[in-house]
C-alpha cells in the first residue's frame, strides 16, 4: 500500500522509539512542502556527476558547461583538442560505445571522474552514463521507499536510474543517481529529477543499515559501484 503525501508528512513528523535515536519513520532533508505531492515528494539534483574513466575516449570530453548559444555548439566542442577531433573524423570507430575498449567488469572496482554542474547548465552526452545524487538526504524506517523520475524529466528522454530505483526499510543517505539521455540534454543543479515513494511491507524486518553486507548505507555523494561478487559456492552445488 503506497502512502499519500499527506501521510508521508505525518510519518516525518512521528517520532519511533524502535528506531535509531527515537527518529520517526520518514527522514528527508531538506523538506520543502511545495515539493510534496499526491503520494510522493520529489527530489533535487546536485551539483556533482561522475563518470567512470574507463569509458571515456582520450581526448574526449564527457560533458559541456553551457557557456554559448547552442546554436554555436558543434561536434568539435566534445573535444578537448583539435587534434583529438581530426582523430574522431578519420577514426570514428575509435570513440565508439560498441567499442570493446570501453567495456565495463561490474566484478572490480573503477575509477571515476568529476564533474560540476554549473549554475548555467551543463551538456550530457548519450554516449556516457553519469552516476548523479539527490540534494535530498533520506532515511526510511518500517517502509520500502523507492524513487523514478519525474514525468516532465522522462518526457525529456533523461533516465535517472538502471533498474536501481528501489531502496530498503534502513536505507539512511543521499540517493545515487544513474543518469542516462537520449541526445545531448541540458541538466541544472537543484533542478526537479525524481520522486520518492513509501510503500507499507509485510513480514520480518531486516534493516539494510543493520545489515553488514550493505554497500551503500550513509552514502553522501555520487557512488560508484561496489565490485559485483562472484559467488563460487553456486557452482560447487552444481
Amino acid at each position: 500500500m503506497q502512502l499519500t503525501g499527506p501521510e508521508i508528512k505525518r510519518q516525518m513528523n512521528l517520532l519511533n522509539p524502535c528506531n535509531p535515536d527515537g527518529k520517526p519513520n520518514i527522514v528527508i532533508e531538506p523538506f520543502f512542502e511545495k515539493c510534496l505531492g499526491s503520494n510522493s515528494y520529489d527530489l533535487h539534483l546536485g551539483s556533482t556527476l561522475k563518470v567512470y574513466k574507463s569509458t571515456i575516449p582520450e581526448g574526449m570530453l564527457p560533458a559541456l558547461p553551457c557557456t554559448k548559444p547552442l546554436k554555436d555548439y558543434s561536434m568539435r566542442d566534445w573535444f578537448s583538442t583539435w587534434t583529438a577531433f581530426e582523430r574522431y573524423k578519420k577514426s570514428p570507430w575509435l570513440f565508439d560505445v560498441a567499442n570493446p575498449s570501453f567495456a565495463l567488469n561490474p566484478c572490480t572496482p573503477k575509477e571515476t571522474v568529476t564533474i560540476e554542474i554549473p549554475r548555467d547548465g551543463l551538456i550530457l552526452s548519450p554516449r556516457f552514463g553519469y552516476l548523479g545524487n539527490t540534494v535530498e538526504y533520506t532515511e526510511t524506517y518500517n517502509l520500502f521507499p523507492y524513487i523514478d523520475g519525474k514525468s516532465s524529466v522522462g518526457r525529456n528522454f533523461i533516465s535517472v536510474h538502471e533498474t536501481a530505483g528501489r531502496g530498503d526499510d534502513g536505507f539512511c543517505g543521499n540517493w545515487t543517481l544513474e543518469i542516462t539521455v537520449k541526445q545531448p540534454t541540458i541538466v541544472f543543479p537543484n533542478m526537479r529529477i525524481a520522486q520518492i515513494y513509501y510503500e507499507k511491507f509485510e513480514g520480518d524486518r531486516k534493516p539494510y543499515h543493520e545489515n553488514k553486507a550493505s554497500h551503500y548505507c550513509g552514502q553522501r555523494e555520487p557512488t560508484a559501484a561496489a565490485a559485483i561478487p562472484v559467488d563460487e559456492f553456486i557452482q560447487k552445488q552444481r
